[in-house]
């Protein structure tokens, strides 16, 4: 397992973390068992992941994780949770759903600190808000040693721009340690100016949801070429109609989602990728895709040619 530094947070990740949102949520939507996703997370920690992600929107995904890593070292994992902001954020009333939250957490954890809280997804129009009203609870708590390192994440359904993420790099890079977005071979957008704002100020990247539906799917892939070549996003002989990444399979690539992991990792401002499953194998799978985190460079560069421009959710 290879580990970076998540920015000026100073301390080592895995290059793989642990996901528990997404349509798996570590198998609660299947009724895995909590036997089950135990021993998911333990194999985790086995392959060397030590970073795990979570929120509390993510259903019962905290308690899951809380209970799974009793007994385990409090030095061998970080824990990433979120607090998610209500649309209209009122100055009395957000501080104490933040409080609520963060001991709830804290609870079902079952942890005495959380290493990185993050603004869970706030949008463009509510980012005035979460800085003057919000922030400052999240560092008194960290002046309080409850919470280490504050972020934030990006909702790139709404968003695909992150827009968010590139107005708290410009406007107030100091307050954060972390910022969570997506970056991917389709969704490459982030690396035009958040990405390097990130390089600049020491900012820590957790690159999440980059293998998503259509990346996975050989019939939803050449959908979406075909829409984005009828668009004029992508010129019309630059990809096969059948298969149309199919070349980014050759030697130590053996399949697009390994692909894609790569991809996704080789970002200088990369720190850390997440990876939701409620399957071991494929853990596993994803793990060894990661054990050389790097594509061959002409393949990087056609998929920054094709793709790097295009803004929409995928």
């Amino acid at each position: 397992m290879e580990y970076r530094v998540l920015g000026k947070t100073g301390i080592k990740v895995s290059l793989v973390s642990l996901g528990s949102g997404g349509t798996r949520q570590l198998g609660q939507n299947s009724k895995m068992s909590q036997k089950s996703q135990t021993t998911l997370i333990r194999r985790a920690l086995n392959l060397g992941i030590n970073m795990i992600d979570t929120a509390a929107q993510y259903g019962n995904s905290e308690s899951i994780i809380g209970k799974a890593l009793q007994g385990v070292s409090r030095e061998n994992y970080f824990l990433c949770t979120k607090w998610y902001s209500p649309i209209t954020i009122h100055p009395v009333e957000s501080p104490k759903l933040i409080l609520k939250s963060i001991e709830n957490s804290l609870s079902k954890l079952a942890i005495s600190y959380i290493d990185v809280m993050m603004f869970h997804g706030p949008l463009h129009g509510e980012y005035k808000d979460i800085i003057n009203i919000c922030y400052p609870v999240l560092n008194s708590l960290r002046q309080q040693g409850k919470i280490r390192f504050i972020g934030l994440s990006t909702r790139f359904v709404m968003d695909p721009q992150q827009i968010v993420a590139e107005v708290a790099l410009k406007t107030n890079p100091e307050l954060f340690d972390v910022v969570m977005l997506k970056y991917g071979i389709l969704n490459q957008y982030a690396s035009k100016i958040i990405m390097p704002l990130a390089i600049k100020n020491n900012i820590g990247i957790m690159n999440m949801a980059v293998i998503r539906e259509k990346l996975p799917n050989l019939r939803l892939l050449e959908q979406l070429i075909r829409k984005w070549k009828n668009k004029g996003l992508i010129s019309k002989d630059s990809l096969e109609a059948k298969n149309p990444l199919g070349w980014l399979v050759k030697d130590e690539v053996d399949s697009i989602i390994s692909a894609g992991y790569k991809f996704a990792a080789d970002h200088p401002a990369v720190s850390t990728v997440i990876t939701g499953t409620a399957d071991v194998k494929h853990l596993e799978s994803n793990v060894n895709a990661l054990t050389k985190p790097r594509l061959p460079f002409n393949h990087t560069e056609k998929l920054n040619n094709l793709f790097d421009g295009i803004i929409e959710y995928v």
